[in-house]
């Protein structure tokens, strides 16, 4: 039986239209910002919170976007699923990897073919992301 892990994320899209990906440490898949939703919160509380551990990063709940719940086999804990909440925010700020994430990387349509990718991020989220950015 898979057990299930309940994240809320972010599809961020930076001010020139790039989308963040984040590298937890000892990890080699790259997956957007977020992660688990507490017991007592929204999923779009857990994502600031999140985003502030993670990146430094403060947001708006406002001005977040609800894009969805998707699952997919989770990246790092084998006989895991994440079930997510995903939201999209458009930011100006500069991010920092802080807490558990390793590194940060912006990419756009053809920045990331060679990239490791979460299952998540690959099969839904980028596809999403994709699809709604200018074609160059």
């Amino acid at each position: 039986m898979t057990k299930t892990i309940y994240i809320a994320a972010a599809l961020l899209i930076g001010t020139d239209g790039r989308t963040l990906l984040v590298r937890k440490r000892g990890t080699l898949a790259f997956m957007q910002p977020g992660g688990k939703i507490e017991a007592t919160e929204r999923p779009i509380d857990a994502l600031a919170r999140e985003l502030l551990e993670e990146l430094n990063l403060h947001i708006d709940p406002l001005q977040a976007s609800y894009l969805g719940q998707f699952s997919a086999p989770a990246a790092n804990e084998p006989g895991f699923e994440v079930k997510c909440e995903l939201f999209q925010v458009s930011i100006a700020e500069a991010v920092e990897p802080a807490a558990e994430i390793e590194e940060v990387i912006w990419v756009d349509q053809s920045s990331h073919a060679d990239l490791v990718l979460a299952p998540l991020t690959r099969d839904f989220i980028l596809p999403i992301y994709l699809r709604a950015s200018p074609k160059p």
